[in-house]
C-alpha cells in the first residue's frame, strides 16, 4: 500500500516554481499564469484574477498582485522595465528578452538571453537553447546529438 501511496502523491512543485502569493505549484500550462511586467514574477491565474476582483470591487487603480506596483502601459515602459530587471539579473526577464530576440530573428542576442537566464535557472531557457543548438540558429549547429 505504500508503493501506491508514492506512487500516486503529487510532487510537491514544478519545475516552474511556486506562485508567489498563493504559494501552490505553477501549472505546466503557460497559458494558466502570467507574468508581471513591474517585477517579473510569475503569478498564477487564480491570484491574479482575485486581484482583478479586489480592484474592481473597491474601485482601486491596476496593480500588481505581487508588488503592487501600478503596471507598465506602453511597450516602451515594458521594454525599459524589462531592462531594468535584466540589470539585476532576473532570469524571467532574461529569458522574456531572449524571446523577444528570437521571434525578431536576432538569434545570437538570443542565445546569449537564453544561456544567461539558463545559467540562473530558468527552464524555459534550457528548453529554447536546445531548439537553438538543434537548429543552429545563433550557434553552430549541433551534429553530434
Amino acid at each position: 500500500e505504500l508503493r501506491d501511496e508514492l506512487l500516486f502523491k503529487q510532487p510537491e512543485s514544478s519545475h516552474r516554481g511556486d506562485c508567489p502569493i498563493c504559494c501552490l505549484p505553477l501549472q505546466l500550462d503557460n497559458e494558466k499564469s502570467c507574468m508581471m511586467f513591474c517585477c517579473s514574477k510569475v503569478i498564477c491565474n487564480g491570484c491574479n484574477y482575485a486581484n482583478m476582483v479586489r480592484q474592481a470591487e473597491r474601485r482601486l487603480k491596476m496593480s500588481c498582485p505581487f508588488c503592487r506596483e501600478p503596471p507598465p502601459l506602453t511597450k516602451a515602459a515594458v521594454d525599459k522595465q524589462r531592462m531594468k530587471r535584466i540589470e539585476v539579473n532576473d532570469p524571467v526577464a532574461m529569458y522574456e528578452e531572449g524571446v523577444m530576440q528570437r521571434q525578431k530573428g536576432d538569434y545570437s542576442s538570443a542565445f546569449e538571453y537564453y544561456t544567461k537566464a539558463a545559467g540562473l535557472g530558468d527552464t524555459e531557457a534550457h528548453y529554447w537553447l536546445s531548439h537553438l543548438y538543434s537548429d543552429g540558429l545563433g550557434v553552430e549547429k549541433d551534429r553530434g546529438k
